[in-house]
């Protein structure tokens, strides 16, 4: 349903930020905002050539980049109503994960999975197709029961599953409108246990994927084997054996990236604690990294995980070298027309990468050519070349719908142009 935008008042409050979290991207907009209200929102988008939505700015890429208006939704009031009856929350936008679980966890409710960061806002990640892991645990976007968003002519559109354009609407790559509300769904809230495990011989990465609820491979790409296995693990299930996989338990906290403080993780050694203090790797009180870095990462089929490794072994003293550490996920297939797991179980190889753009390309790009075989899926506010236009098989129905929603291209970017030329 849509309804006409009234007109508001003119706003002094602190704009939209000027750079991305790890500083490579410096914003080039015009204009910065920060509206309180969804009817600014509304005013603002009605009355801007050029405007684009910005969230807690964890993208690495120009996607998101306008030389128009750019518009922070984290002053919209931070709602969160829960229908028990239906089983989901309406929540404002710009909320972070970690706010939201807080607030669901203590009304006795979760969300199936979060990602690493509890930081990210809700719409950002939902709109790129952020994921945690698990293999029968989909991206967070997978959760997502409706969408409010503001869409070109400044007139507020609401949509559901009932809406045929839905699976289209959800990993929008912030293209389609200003997203306002999102719904999604929940379940009872659970409790989690969490173990680190060393030293995982690389014949028993799948298994070791498939060994919690969520887990994570970790590796510096510097050995035959794999440096660091987190099992996120229900408390209804058995702990790991101490034999498990030929691995050892971690004596010590555990941080991913080799050198960064423990402190800054969740909480390990099997404690049991609440879905949302362990199912992130980082804890929302602290900041994760310096954010000195640059993250890349490619999804290929669940099936190809061995393989695309193999294909990697022999650049592994070039990626190390511009490596701080990777990441193996698995991500369960859904029916998102731009979500890189669209009818596909994936493994998705995530590299944090040093804070030197120079030195990464030259890796990043040959990484790209040795998975080239596996029809990889880069993730959408990560760093990629190659435009991956030719792996989505409802590539030409997005940009129809982008076509639909906005004709005048007022959501455009010029990284978007070159993803999906007009026409």
């Amino acid at each position: 349903m849509t309804d006409a935008a009234p007109p508001a008042p003119a706003t002094n409050r602190p704009p939209a930020p000027d750079r991305n979290w790890a500083g490579n991207v410096r914003y080039r907009a015009a204009r910065r905002h920060r509206p309180a209200t969804v009817d600014e929102v509304r005013r603002l988008v009605a009355g801007a050539d050029r405007i684009r939505a910005v969230g807690s700015g964890h993208s690495f890429n120009r996607l998101g980049d306008t030389t128009g208006d750019l518009v922070s939704v984290a002053g919209l009031p931070p709602t969160v109503a829960l229908d028990r009856d239906r089983g989901t929350v309406t929540v404002a936008a710009g909320l972070r994960y970690g706010d939201l679980a807080t607030v669901l966890h203590a009304d006795g409710y979760a969300v199936a999975n979060l990602a690493s960061l509890p930081h990210i806002s809700v719409a950002g990640a939902v709109a790129t197709a952020t994921h945690g892991s698990g293999r029968a645990n989909g991206n967070l976007a997978t959760a997502v029961a409706g969408l409010e968003l503001v869409t070109a002519d400044g007139d507020l559109l609401t949509v559901d599953r009932a809406d045929p354009r839905f699976a289209g609407m959800v990993v929008n790559l912030g293209a389609l409108g200003v997203v306002t509300r999102v719904t999604l769904d929940v379940t009872p809230t659970f409790d989690i246990r969490q173990y680190v495990r060393l030293d995982l011989p690389r014949a028993a990465l799948d298994a070791a994927l498939d060994g919690a609820y969520s887990a994570s491979v970790f590796t510096d790409w510097r050995s035959s084997r794999l440096d660091q296995v987190w099992l996120k693990q229900r408390v209804d299930q058995p702990p790991p054996p101490a034999d498990w996989l030929d691995t050892t338990a971690a004596g010590t906290a555990c941080h991913p990236v080799p050198g960064m403080p423990a402190e800054n993780c969740t909480i390990q050694f099997g404690a049991a604690g609440p879905w949302h203090e362990r199912l992130p790797h980082f804890r929302l009180g602290f900041v994760p990294s310096s954010g000195d870095e640059l993250q890349s990462e490619w999804h290929v089929g669940r099936e190809n995980a061995g393989a695309a490794l193999a294909a990697l072994d022999p650049a592994a003293e070039r990626i190390a070298a511009v490596l701080q550490i990777c990441e193996l996920r698995t991500i369960a297939a859904d029916d998102l027309w731009l979500s890189p797991n669209y009818e596909r179980d994936t493994v998705a190889l995530h590299f944090t990468w040093i804070g030197d753009p120079a030195a990464v390309a030259p890796v990043l790009a040959e990484v790209e050519q040795r998975l080239a075989p596996f029809a990889p899926r880069p993730h959408w506010g990560k760093l990629f070349a190659r435009n991956p236009a030719a792996t989505y098989p409802r590539y030409d129905d997005f940009r129809a719908l982008l076509r639909e929603l906005d004709p005048a291209g007022k959501f455009r970017t010029e990284e978007l142009d070159r993803y999906f030329p007009r026409g």
